[in-house]
């Protein structure tokens, strides 16, 4: 081989080498200059539980509490003063009494003996007073036969005067008469009304002097109760001309117990309590002894009644209202979002509340039980509930 060729052969190879070596450094720059590959990490969602809501028309429920009370509560004294001469067998603690039933019964004969003198005195006066009236009708007669023309100069001389007098003696016999009578029916105590006696203060023996206490008496026409109520809750109400005409229902439920009653709205009050600066209604039960079961004064109740039918508003279960005062709902990006809210009313398993304008057109999915945790903006996965009342 010459030597030409040899160095062609020399290039050739050298050649080649310079290529390998560029393409090999172009191909491990390419390598390290390559994008890294970005690992996707699956976003974690959270399952919540929800119930799908939309506004729609309730008729509101207005709840509060309250102790029974008896329509009248009286302490009874005597008016006249005695010893206690009998009582009646009825006259005991847990008795009931009629109106006009006899209580107890005092030694009455001063009183009678002051009836008498009292008669005594009215009939004296009224023998006067037809004296007068006789002799009076006489003067007349006799100033007519004297010829003389006019009346007298003095009102004595037809005996005016004398007859007025008598007239008077006459008026004034008869009130002490209606005085003595009052007092001799006021030796008897009757019960003033329909009532339960709940103490018996004296005994047979006892003497008591005028304003002595006698007793304690409920009345057991129907017992009340007084309940508070705030300003939303007379909003959700109709007006109290509707409430008071006895045909308003009423539940009461005994706080211990299950008893339960119907009652009815009596009045409502129109000036604001000064502690609780809130208004009351008045509800009560007719008959309160004679109900199955009884309802004795100092039961503490629950009082239940419906109010107006109101529009646009939500039925959320009672767990979904957090400590907060807050509803939080999913938005159509399964992203946590909530908003401050006061129940309108509410019932044994639901609160009513007024959705934001914002939410009201399309139905929304409201957390069932919201935790501190939750933040707003927060991913989730609702999960629909179903039996969660």
């Amino acid at each position: 081989m010459t030597k030409r060729v040899q160095w062609l052969v020399f290039l050739g190879a050298l050649l080649a080498f310079v290529a390998i070596y560029m393409f090999t450094q172009n191909q491990i720059e390419r390598y390290a200059n390559r994008p890294l590959p970005v690992r996707e990490v699956p976003q974690i969602r959270p399952e919540v539980s929800v119930i799908t809501v939309m506004p729609g028309t309730y008729q509101s429920q207005v709840s509060a509490y309250g102790a029974t009370q008896p329509h009248y509560h009286i302490t009874l004294a005597a008016q006249v003063a005695g010893q206690v001469e009998q009582l009646s067998p009825r006259f005991e603690t847990g008795f009931r009494l009629k109106k006009g039933d006899e209580m107890l019964r005092l030694e009455n004969s001063d009183y009678r003996a002051a009836v008498a003198a009292a008669k005594q005195q009215l009939a004296e006066a009224k023998l006067v007073y037809l004296e007068e009236e006789r002799q009076g009708l006489q003067a007349q007669v006799e100033w007519a036969a004297s010829g003389l023309d006019g009346d007298p100069d003095s009102d004595l001389v037809l005996r005016v005067p004398q007859l007025a007098s008598a007239a008077a003696s006459v008026t004034n016999a008869e009130a002490l008469l209606a005085s003595a009578e009052k007092d001799l029916q006021q030796s008897i105590i009757r019960s003033p009304f329909d009532a339960l006696v709940i103490t018996r203060d004296v005994s047979p023996g006892s003497y008591l002097q005028t304003g002595t206490q006698v007793a304690s008496l409920y009345s057991t026409d129907w017992v009340e109760v007084k309940v508070s109520l705030s300003d939303r809750e007379w909003q959700s109400l109709p007006e109290a001309e509707s409430l008071v005409t006895g045909e308003w229902p009423v539940d009461l439920h005994a706080v211990e117990g299950d008893a339960s009653w119907q009652g009815k709205v009596l009045r409502v009050e129109q000036h604001l309590d000064g502690t609780t600066r809130q208004r009351s209604l008045i509800v009560g039960v007719d008959k309160p002894l004679d109900q199955q079961p009884a309802i004795y004064p100092g039961i503490f109740v629950e009082v239940s009644l419906g109010g107006r039918q109101m529009d646009n508003l939500w039925q959320v279960p009672l767990t979904s209202l957090s400590q907060r005062g807050e509803i939080w709902h999913v938005t159509a990006e399964r992203n946590l979002a909530k908003f401050a809210t006061s129940p309108v009313f509410s019932d044994e398993h639901f609160i009513y509340i007024e959705p934001p304008s914002s939410l009201i057109d399309d139905p929304q999915q409201i957390l069932l039980q919201p935790i501190s945790s939750y933040v707003e903006g927060m991913a989730v996965a609702p999960i629909e509930a179903v039996d969660y009342e």
